[in-house]
């Protein structure tokens, strides 16, 4: 489940971009129901992309910004619970690890789902219904 975390330098000081991702990764599986599980935890895999501040923008003007995007099969992300609660818990980690500098209103969350059968884990393509078996299998 790829995370692309894109943000503009110096929204979090610097070493912090790590820490993001990791602990947006952690809400994630925690919203998912998916806490310790292994076979997901092991496929959640991502990048950090750390941008000039004169590379970032909102309204067509350079602006300090955090782009959160997930790459997830289509189950994942779907109940609204979960939705505004990661959104929600997303939004204040970033907040929280600016040192409370970073607006709120700054950080862009969004989901893209894969088409069903075009998800790869080790090296085999899987529909939605194996992905599901083999997590449940932890």
């Amino acid at each position: 489940m790829p995370l692309t975390l894109t943000l503009t330098e110096g929204v979090l000081p610097k070493g912090q971009e790590k820490v993001a991702f990791s602990r947006l990764s952690e809400a994630m599986l925690k919203w998912h129901g998916l806490k310790g599980n292994q076979t997901m935890t092991s496929n959640v895999v991502g990048s950090i992309h750390v941008l000039p501040r004169d590379a970032t923008f909102t309204g067509m003007q350079e602006t300090p910004v955090v782009f959160i995007e997930w790459k997830v099969p289509s189950f994942a992300f779907a109940n609204r619970e979960v939705q505004i609660g990661y959104f929600d818990e997303a939004t204040a980690i970033v907040h929280e690890l600016s040192g409370s500098r970073h607006p709120k209103d700054k950080v862009y969350i969004n989901v893209v789902h894969a088409v069903d059968g075009a998800w790869n884990w080790g090296g085999k393509s899987l529909t939605n219904a194996e992905i599901g078996e083999a997590i449940a299998k932890g």
